[in-house]
């Protein structure tokens, strides 16, 4: 990691070499008035990648898993604490749905607007017919902040998971589950 990683409040003031759809999450963000902080890094590819990025950000540490049922039919956006390992059979159940996979990256794409390693919470303004569910595990929701990536894994947000269930989801028209796990 970068040694120079540091805290900024909302958006970048020069965006000139960012991707649309970062962009497109701050305009949103703007637009719906949800305050965030940033941290701009090196790609991250893991989340043990991120403890670092995690520890100045000072939020919940979340896995976003996207997940899908084995027709491929069924979509799932998973957000859960960073430290827990996902076990499928603990989740199947809960949301009546047999045989869960990670989805791959063509419906990733085509949903939610991101790559592999990029998968976010943020990706849902993307999905406009809600053809992912979002699943979201009690301990993350419990939690004032969270962070999760603006579309695009070299940044990283922390924002109010208030602002996220009462002013993002409804936006995107998107409901949510809570699971146990």
């Amino acid at each position: 990691m970068e040694e120079k990683m540091k805290l900024y409040k909302g958006r970048p003031e020069d965006e000139s070499g960012r991707l649309e759809k970062e962009i497109a999450v701050y305009d949103l963000l703007d637009q719906l008035q949800i305050p965030f902080e940033r941290i701009d890094h090196e790609v991250v590819p893991t989340i043990e990648a991120c403890q670092e990025i995690d520890r100045l950000l000072n939020a919940k540490i979340c896995k976003n898993l996207f997940l899908c049922n084995a027709q491929k039919t069924k979509f799932y956006l998973l957000m859960i604490s960073g430290e827990k390992k996902f076990k499928t059979k603990d989740l199947s159940h809960q949301i009546g749905s047999a045989r869960l996979s990670f989805a791959d990256a063509e419906h990733m794409e085509q949903y939610l607007g991101v790559t592999p390693g990029s998968v976010t919470v943020m990706g849902l303004m993307n999905d406009k017919e809600n053809h992912v569910r979002l699943l979201i595990e009690r301990e993350v929701l419990e939690a004032e902040m969270f962070g999760c990536h603006p579309c695009i894994n070299t940044t990283s947000l922390r924002m109010k998971m208030s602002d996220l269930l009462e002013k993002f989801l409804p936006y995107t028209g998107h409901e949510y589950t809570v699971v146990e796990l």
